[in-house]
């Protein structure tokens, strides 16, 4: 049976990274995003131990079904992006944690307002970057962006979107700290977060993947096999 054209919309969705590249992805925004700098700041001085256990629990998750595709990331390619999502909803929730810990620690704030509001702004975040994109996918927008066409202008949406989130902490957290440092380092968590939560979108990713799994496959044969079961042709176009 002929099979039919993949369309440009999927096509744009379906720019994959190599499984070798999926796993250096972990090494580094684990280690350096999740670790380095949120669970440190966990960590530290005062230890909050609702806090602390509220983001350790799925830290502790995460790596270890991180695991799986360190050792075999070739046979858990089509997975990938259902971890990497959740990877980037995790890291979103540790950072607003680290947010609480700001400003529940070094200013002896009481009360539940701080974490209620926290809370809006931070499902509001992963809704926005989940809803931006799904909008430039069928939009054709990823697919212009990907041919090089100048009418599109990406960088006014995912600016006003990361903007709006930082502007949004950084000013609902003035309400309760006085001091500047504690609020740039809050601003600092707040960009920060816009770049993990936008990783969440990979679980929309997995989805269209899990749906469009023939196109997929008529796109990349090998896609999701064992590295052994894979052939020559492409092992030496992942490394080019």
């Amino acid at each position: 049976m002929k099979q039919k054209k993949v369309d440009d919309i999927t096509l744009s969705y379906l720019r994959f990274q190599s499984p070798r590249e999926n796993r250096s992805n972990i090494l580094v925004f684990f280690f350096v995003f999740l670790d380095l700098i949120g669970v440190l700041f966990l960590l530290g001085e005062p230890l909050i131990p609702s806090l602390f256990w509220g983001g350790m629990i799925p830290v502790i998750f995460i790596h270890l079904w991180a695991i799986s595709y360190v050792i075999a990331p070739y046979t858990f390619e089509k997975s990938y992006y259902l971890f990497f999502g959740v990877y980037g909803v995790i890291n979103t929730f540790v950072y607003f944690l680290v947010i609480q810990k700001l400003i529940y620690s070094h200013f002896q704030i009481f009360g539940t307002t701080p974490l209620i509001l926290g809370s809006i702004l931070f499902v509001s975040l992963l809704f926005i970057m989940n809803w931006m994109n799904t909008r430039l996918l069928y939009s054709g927008t990823y697919s212009r962006l990907q041919k090089g066409e100048k009418s599109v202008n990406l960088s006014p949406i995912v600016t006003a979107s990361g903007i709006g989130y930082v502007l949004a902490q950084v000013i609902l957290s003035s309400f309760f700290v006085e001091s500047v440092k504690i609020l740039m380092i809050i601003g600092v968590f707040s960009i920060l977060s816009v770049a993990t939560a936008y990783f969440s979108t990979s679980i929309h990713k997995y989805i269209y993947i899990r749906r469009s799994i023939e196109k997929v496959k008529q796109v990349y044969p090998q896609f999701g096999l064992p590295k052994r079961e894979r052939t020559v042709s492409e092992e030496k176009g992942e490394m080019t």
